[in-house]
């Protein structure tokens, strides 16, 4: 049974940081393509960035130079490193986990999901 439970979440002024974690389990998580995503009140969910096992990485062209995508193999956990964040960021953020071997913002190709930590920029 695959869980992945998000952590980090918070409010912080523009021009902040934050890190957002995703731990997993249940799951070989060598084979999979981790990814965040992003949904503001009335807007659809959006990818944010995104990376494989190999270390391959996809951002959003939103916040490409901001955010960082990263995964400590050893402790089966997702990172995001958010800086110099903007109001606009302001959003839940979720991650998701597909076995794969690339990668991409495909929202109904990801079938596993956390619940979620809210991400408020003012």
């Amino acid at each position: 049974h695959v869980q992945l439970v998000e952590s980090g979440g918070g409010s912080v002024q523009a021009g902040g940081s934050l890190r957002l974690s995703c731990a997993a389990s249940g799951f070989t998580y060598g084979s999979y393509c981790m990814g965040w995503f992003r949904q503001a009140p009335g807007k659809e969910r959006e990818g944010v960035a995104a990376i494989v096992s190999d270390g391959r990485t996809i951002y959003a062209f939103s916040v490409k130079g901001r955010f960082t995508i990263s995964q400590d193999n050893a402790n089966n956990t997702l990172y995001l490193q958010m800086s110099s964040l903007k109001p606009e960021d302001t959003a839940m953020y979720y991650c998701a986990a597909r076995k794969n071997w690339w990668c991409d913002f495909v929202r109904a190709s990801f079938p596993y999901w956390g619940q979620g930590t809210q991400v408020t920029v003012s």
